[in-house]
């Protein structure tokens, strides 16, 4: 693949004359019949961005893959200033595509195939499909012809990609044969189409399994896999990594979201488990309890302990991780096996610091929680529609318990009620005073000097997606702020903002000593794809990723 994505790289201005000489709709015309409405577009092998424009301009919002950095620079010239997002990245590991937590109705493979090599293929195909929404299309066209220069090409047959199909649970929707638009006679192409009928893994009936019929003496499953979908949902930022079919998340966010949501429980004296002469493993004198006068909210990422409340911390998610590995692991397995569905490993990690900032690092110190990425995905996609059923069951078995019994229901659904952070802007619009002491500051969204009365606008709305982080918080004017109310930006006004936004997260926090760190733990945890970076333009395409995400979701209303 190298020598060929070198030819891509010096000839890159000639493929861009050549590839931008015929028309999509004339190269794809024997497939547009399947092509959906609108949605999430992944183009991969984008090339000079030619497909890419083209499904930017019907309404789709697109990534484009281009391994070549000298096609992806004549890319993004073609199509700036668009909803087309550009990513370094190649099949067939697509690792930063997957770490987007994005799922496409679309995935195009244009003359792409035939550079995989034969033993590469699978693996690649099962990448993309693990990338397809439930109903969505993965078109791969194959090109038919030996190669006219150096660039590595290899036989293609639609046998082999309709065994693979077979294997991951896709399904034929279209094939068509077409002759070469660059007229070269011995070239022809052959396309076929295939779609995920549903979720393609089996993950949902699994995740089922557990929430409705495995046996629960406590609940202790219950709270792990509510854990975890408060963590897909929220933090994608928190994977460590995605490794022969697992996600690796920091076990102690785990456990710092297992504390969160047992605090109001437990403080409410609401029984956990069926045994009411034994307590629960994690409660204990110098950890749990310590920290009893901590609030719920406390337990979330970015937080700094200081001295005897850091080790109490310390020893409380060490507490947890072990219980997390011994009992709710352990005992959550595959139907009709012993074999656990999770991973975990715990860490022997020793505290020898005054403080405990809840940073990705650090909750990674405690340990890692593996999940099988089928599961994975289910939770980032749906939920908001599983934990209702997760919640639903808790109250059930907790209505079992001996000394509950005498509870209203009401208190269990109140006590079970996440405790997400209040809507507040006042640390913001502390730094917009201080910074008004030296300059105007802009509205992001107008450009427009901010005079008199003004807002801070949650970009991602606060009513749908509760998160009060830095980087969410923008400064805007009253008007435009009542104007987008709980709506969330097109991409285009994004790309409009970009500059306005950007400035502001760097003087307000980037260059703030006081506040840099907790801006990028910010971003990290709850933005797709970043990793150590402190670079505003990497943290802004991750929040334009993420807002397409929170859309797709939330079915949010496009300002």
């Amino acid at each position: 693949m190298n020598k060929t994505i070198d030819y891509y790289n010096k000839h890159s201005k000639e493929f861009k004359t050549q590839y931008l000489s015929t028309t999509p709709d004339k190269v794809h015309e024997c497939w547009l019949s399947q092509l959906p409405n609108k949605g999430q577009a992944l183009d991969v092998g984008a090339g000079v961005g030619r497909d890419a424009l083209w499904l930017a301009q019907k309404g789709f919002d697109v990534i484009a893959v281009e391994p070549s950095v000298g096609l992806r620079k004549e890319g993004e010239s073609v199509t700036q200033n668009t909803s087309v997002h550009w990513i370094n990245d190649q099949l067939p590991s697509l690792k930063k595509v997957e770490s987007l937590n994005l799922r496409y109705d679309l995935i195009l493979l244009s003359a792409v195939w035939m550079h995989i090599p034969s033993s590469h293929r699978q693996r690649a195909f099962r990448k993309l499909s693990n990338l397809l929404k439930p109903d969505g299309k993965l078109i791969i066209t194959l090109r038919h012809g030996s190669s006219p220069d150096d660039r590595e090409m290899h036989p293609v047959n639609k046998s082999e990609l309709a065994k693979f199909a077979n294997q991951y649970g896709l399904t034929l929707a279209h094939e068509c044969d077409d002759s070469d638009k660059l007229n070269r006679p011995d070239v022809f192409w052959e396309t076929v189409v295939y779609s995920l009928p549903d979720d393609g893994s089996g993950a949902f009936p699994l995740i089922r399994n557990i929430l409705l019929n495995d046996v629960k003496s406590s609940t202790y499953k219950l709270a792990l896999i509510r854990a975890l979908l408060r963590i897909a949902d929220a933090y994608p930022g928190a994977v460590i990594e995605r490794d022969k079919g697992l996600v690796t998340l920091p076990l102690g966010l785990v456990s710092l979201f297992w504390a969160r949501q047992y605090r109001p429980l437990i403080d409410q004296a609401i029984q956990q488990n069926a045994n009411t002469s034994k307590g629960l493993g994690f409660i204990k004198e110098d950890s749990w309890l310590a920290l009893g006068h901590r609030s719920p909210l406390d337990f979330t990422v970015g937080q700094l302990f200081i001295s005897e409340d850091a080790k109490a911390l310390h020893k409380m998610l060490k507490d947890i991780g072990q219980t997390i590995k011994n009992m709710p692991a352990k005992y959550i397995t595959f139907p009709g096996s012993d074999k656990p569905i999770f991973e975990v490993s715990t860490s022997s990690k020793r505290f020898n610091s005054e403080t405990l900032f809840t940073d990705i690092e650090t909750l990674h110190g405690y340990g890692e929680f593996c999940v099988p990425r089928k599961i994975w995905d289910l939770m980032t996609q749906y939920a908001c529609w599983i934990e209702p059923v997760a919640i639903n069951e808790w109250v059930n078995v907790m209505k079992g318990y001996q000394n509950n019994r005498e509870i209203d229901i009401q208190n269990f659904y109140q006590a079970l009620n996440w405790s997400d952070p209040k809507r507040t802007t006042d640390k913001v619009r502390q730094r917009v005073e201080q910074i008004k002491m030296h300059h105007p500051v802009e509205c992001v969204w107008s450009h427009y000097k901010l005079k008199g009365s003004y807002a801070i606008d949650h970009c991602l709305p606060f009513a749908r997606w509760p998160n009060n982080d830095l980087w969410n918080l923008l400064p805007t004017s009253s008007t435009i702020n009542l104007k987008k109310s709980d709506a969330i930006p097109s991409q285009q006004r994004f790309l409009e903002s970009k500059e306005t936004i950007t400035n502001w997260w760097s003087e307000a926090w980037l260059n703030d000593a006081t506040n840099q760190k907790q801006f990028i733990e910010e971003s990290r945890f709850a933005l797709p794809g970043l990793e150590n970076t402190s670079d505003v333009d990497d943290i802004f395409e991750a929040l334009m990723l993420q807002s397409i995400r929170v859309t797709e979701m939330q079915q949010l209303r496009v300002w």
